[in-house]
């Protein structure tokens, strides 16, 4: 008799495309236990079927979706999901994760996790309407963008209400940053996703649940869900993420002198008022939405009525997207920012990596690296909008120079010259953060075992050390300065403290903005969450050594593909150039000083401080044996 679950739904469900065979499978006490769900079962599952040097595009390798267990309750914010792969853009480990409401929707269908191997002889998509699944034919819709494939499945069931994650022309393509949308605009799209799908002929997943959450002790979980909202709106942050979003960085970032301009040669950016979150709300934001269960509803709705982008429309777009096609690119013009979000949603495009790989570009052509030859006539430079729009489209269908630029500016480099221009981490181009004048997101982004990440231990409390003084001193010990962010000094600390609890926010199925990044809620907050959801009584402790576990095991992943202590430095132009403008003017990465935050950060982990490998000892105390093993 299968064991009665309260918060997991208790099943894995696993599809061979090649085969065509779909088992339901008990999800293993070992793993819950052990890894909580989300992205941590997933990063167990994944280390388990993807051996050393598999390929990521290969029908064996898994992709691998996930909720946590509090996926779908009452828990604030618990509308995300994680995919979990080996990444085609960088191939190492790979994982993005996502929001909206297509994550409660399996959850209620009954299931914790897919994993999902194989190849179809021909394009297909997969419908799973509580326990009937089944592979359905989608030549059909094979070809059409991401909106019209949500249209064409909700057609095709007749209801609206279903949820669909599904790929555009560029994941059918194979960019290797193709990305995975729902909703229209919530993307799984860092580390190429899109691809592993479009490898497998797998043009979407599309979801109709109705069975519902159970938690082991309502009246408890109603009252730490009733503590946590109350948190979130106390919160000093929660009125600006709530009427700005994440644009409300842009500001931020000018300010204090990290926000990356023009490939990162500079760290501000003379357009930027043009860019901020306030303009953005003043001329184009027609409403405000939130994923699933979210009482901040950060995400708002934009449309361009006049003007050559006239027609735009949809959600955000984020911070991240607007530095990567506007600061990045030297582009002041929003309008063309909010066009080139709304078509890599349609196209299936990661827009950090499509705005970086332009960047580069942009900057390759300046100095005569890429010439008008390689770029099918065009010569670009800064702040060309309408040049870069084309591009996006040219990447999408690997047309002219899209092909090559197809590949992200990390391998676009090794082919076509102007590698010391890429601003990247284990094959992974850096957001929107110039790291030299925020010193604990430099290390995080160098020891990211997705390459150049801030969604793995993303340190807000680094560059608002006045707002959070008491919980970083309560919390982790540090006291902070005025200048926080420009200093060396516990930064090690703070990042193996923000990692452990990102891996924590991460499988358990809630929004890190308000979960662990911005820091309406602290650790005691998750484990009341847990605990009343599913009736096991952690501690705080213990929680913390669970994301502790997942992070040596994403490390480990790495480790078996080969990666060493060397692939956690800053890149080049960080670490050699100094911030030439804005407060931060004079600011780098100090070589020596990087490398001794670096040897305490090991320390700390249990790494080996000559090659950055966890110790038998530290991987047998988080009990990851098997992972040692095969190292």
């Amino acid at each position: 008799m299968s064991k009665r679950w309260f918060g997991w739904a208790g099943k894995i469900l696993e599809v061979d495309l090649s085969s065509k065979t779909i088992i339901k499978r008990d999800l293993p006490e070992n793993l819950a236990y052990g890894f909580l769900g989300q992205a941590g079962i997933n990063a167990r599952i994944l280390y388990d079927l993807a051996g050393r040097g598999m390929n990521p595009l290969d029908p064996a390798a898994p992709l691998i979706f996930g909720v946590g267990p509090l996926g779908g309750t009452m828990a604030p914010c618990s509308g995300r999901f994680t995919v979990t792969f080996k990444s085609p853009l960088t191939g190492i480990f790979g994982d993005s994760n996502c929001g909206g409401h297509w994550g409660p929707e399996l959850k209620m269908a009954g299931y914790d996790h897919i994993v999902i191997t194989g190849r179809a002889e021909h394009p297909v998509y997969l419908w799973i309407d509580d326990d009937r699944a089944e592979i359905r034919d989608a030549r059909h819709i094979w070809g059409k963008n991401t909106w019209e494939t949500d249209a064409a499945i909700k057609q095709e069931t007749a209801d609206n209400t279903i949820q669909v994650a599904c790929i555009g022309p560029a994941g059918e393509n194979l960019v290797r940053y193709a990305a995975i949308i729902c909703n229209l605009a919530r993307a799984a799209a860092r580390c190429g996703p899109g691809a592993v799908m479009g490898s497998k002929n797998l043009k979407a997943v599309a979801v109709r649940g109705n069975r519902g959450v159970e938690v082991a002790r309502p009246a408890e979980f109603r009252e730490a869900v009733e503590t946590a909202v109350e948190a979130i709106k106390k919160d000093p942050l929660y009125e600006v993420a709530s009427t700005f979003g994440t644009t409300a960085i842009t500001g931020l970032a000018q300010m204090l002198g990290f926000l990356p301009t023009r490939n990162f040669q500079q760290s501000t950016f003379e357009g930027a008022e043009k860019l901020r979150g306030e303009v953005m709300l003043e001329k184009y934001v027609t409403g405000h939405k939130g994923c699933y269960n979210c009482p901040v509803s950060c995400s708002r709705y934009c449309r361009v009525d006049h003007g050559p982008y006239a027609g735009t429309m949809g959600e955000g777009p984020e911070y991240e997207s607007t530095a990567a096609f506007g600061s990045k690119c030297g582009n002041d013009n929003l309008e063309a920012v909010l066009h080139a979000n709304m078509i890599c949603n349609q196209l299936g495009l990661d827009t950090i990596s499509t705005g970086n790989t332009i960047a580069w570009a942009m900057e390759c052509s300046e100095k005569q690296i890429l010439t008008p030859a390689i770029l099918d006539g065009v010569r670009l430079h800064w702040g060309d909008h309408r040049a870069m729009i084309e591009l996006v489209r040219k990447i999408a269908f690997r047309e002219g120079a899209g092909d090559v630029l197809a590949e992200g500016a990390p391998k676009a480099s090794r082919k076509l010259g102007g590698s010391d221009l890429v601003v990247q981490s284990k094959g992974m181009d850096y957001p929107a953060v110039d790291v030299r004048g925020t010193k604990g997101m430099a290390l995080s982004f160098a020891v990211s075992p997705r390459g150049g990440d801030h969604l793995k231990g993303l340190p807000m409390y680094e560059v608002a050390p006045d707002i959070y003084a008491r919980d970083i001193r309560e919390q982790i010990g540090i006291e902070t300065t005025p200048d926080y962010w420009l200093r060396y000094e516990t930064k090690a600390r703070l990042m193996y403290w923000h990692e452990n609890w990102h891996c924590v926010v991460d499988s358990l199925g809630i929004c890190k903005l308000e979960g662990i990044a911005l820091k309406p809620l602290l650790p005691a907050h998750f484990r009341m969450l847990l605990a009343s959801a599913t009736g096991w009584d952690i501690s705080v402790e213990d929680l913390e050594r669970i994301g502790e576990r997942i992070w040596n095991l994403e490390r480990m992943f790495g480790v078996r593909e080969g990666i060493r202590r060397e692939d956690d430095m800053p890149p080049p132009r960080l670490l050699n150039d100094p911030i030439t403008t804005g407060p931060a003017r004079g600011h780098g990465i100090r070589r020596e000083k990087f490398v001794r935050i670096l040897e305490e950060y090991y320390l700390l982990r249990g790494w080996d401080p000559e090659t950055g490998i966890p110790s038998e000892a530290k991987l047998r105390e988080l009990g990851l044996e098997a992972a040692e093993e095969t190292k």
